[in-house]
């Protein structure tokens, strides 16, 4: 991928300007102009990451062992999924009450579709069932 990088006159003659005040010259000591913008080309290999955003890295295709969750603050289970390569995860209320999983550090995982050690692709949906703690 090339890039070009425009600098307008100003700037090639702010430039200029601060040469000669470090002691350079123009031709009969007077200062040097700039009329003209200058072009600067970059060229960034495809190998190079110039963006700020950092790369993410997409599961591969191949089938991996679905953790055992059962147990866990619903947080925990979910970072542990996605260490695992799971990141197609949804949430249940296991009470059958249809509450909203709000603070996920306050709600532990009774049940989880499929189930642990389960081989599967990264993109398999996994469902966590879970229940506030001390229910």
């Amino acid at each position: 991928m090339t890039r070009a990088i425009v600098v307008g006159a100003a700037t090639v003659g702010l430039a200029l300007s601060l040469l000669t005040a470090c002691g350079g010259s123009g031709a009969g000591g007077t200062q040097p102009t700039a009329t003209a913008a200058a072009t600067v080309t970059q060229t960034v290999l495809p190998s190079q990451n110039t963006s700020t955003q950092p790369s993410v890295v997409r599961p591969s295709a191949q089938q991996g062992v679905v953790p055992n969750v059962v147990g866990l603050n619903h947080q925990l289970a979910q970072d542990t999924m996605q260490a695992a390569g799971f990141y197609f995860l949804t949430e249940e209320d296991a009470t059958g009450q249809g509450r909203l999983l709000i603070n996920d550090r306050n709600w532990v995982v009774v049940s989880q579709q499929p189930a642990g050690g389960t081989k599967a692709a990264p993109d398999t949906k996994i469902v966590l069932r879970s229940k506030k703690i001390g229910e």
